[in-house]
């Protein structure tokens, strides 16, 4: 990861540059000088791009990974006062974040009664933002569980999915734990219509009105799902 690493000094200049962002966002990543936030450049616009029309809302959303606790404080800056924020982690240590910018409570993201348990307190769920273990099968076991559970017009996303191309995380190039070989098979879900074999994975492929790729991230809208139709009109 190393060769990755920004040593370039200006944060904001080089995303501001890169991006041609240069949203409020911008200024809460870059300019953080509490617990520490660890994001990929790139990301920043994306939030922005997928999140912002739930500024200023009750949305409720659930943070998959606390990690040292400068997300929340990011999101609830940003989000505003009315947000619900949950966090989940397996570190016990998270429990000291608890309170201070939303609400943490450890468990696995793939225990399905834990994660019931956490979405029955929030009182529903409209964003989830799955940046936990990265691991193959815990990131699809999270969103098939989740993902059903996400209010209509809601957004799941998965980032860090580099981890897809590695094989200490369950993933490899070409391999079919790959998560974006998952997503193939959603995308054939979502076309049903058209290919007659009929959905894998019934409930979840019919209610995905919307899938994204960008790097290392995956991006799941729901949203209602129609029998496609098509009409000519005009001279």
């Amino acid at each position: 990861m190393k060769k990755y690493r920004f040593e370039e000094g200006d944060v904001a200049a080089d995303i501001r540059g890169k991006y041609a962002y240069d949203g409020e966002l911008l200024a809460i990543y870059a300019g953080n000088d509490g617990p520490e936030v660890h994001k990929w450049h790139h990301y920043i616009p994306l939030y922005d791009r997928y999140f912002a029309r739930f500024r200023g809302t009750s949305v409720r959303f659930l943070e998959i990974g606390v990690a040292k606790g400068g997300s929340l404080q990011m999101w609830r800056r940003w989000l505003g006062e009315a947000a619900v924020i949950f966090g989940i982690d397996v570190n016990p240590d998270c429990a000291r974040f608890d309170g201070e910018a939303g609400e943490v409570r450890i468990g696995s993201q793939t225990d399905p009664d834990f994660l019931d348990a956490v979405v029955a307190e929030m009182g529903g769920l409209d964003l989830v933002l799955d940046d936990g273990s990265h691991r193959m099968t815990h990131v699809r076991r999270s969103f098939e569980h989740l993902f059903p559970r996400l209010s209509a017009g809601g957004i799941y996303m998965i980032e860090d999915l580099h981890t897809a191309y590695w094989p200490k995380f369950g993933g490899g190039y070409g391999t079919s734990g790959n998560f974006f070989r998952y997503m193939a098979e959603v995308a054939d879900d979502m076309h049903h219509w058209y290919h007659g074999q009929g959905e894998r994975r019934a409930g979840l492929g019919a209610h995905v009105s919307g899938m994204h790729i960008h790097d290392s991230i995956a991006v799941f809208e729901k949203g209602p799902v129609h029998r496609p139709v098509h009409s000519r009109v005009g001279a």
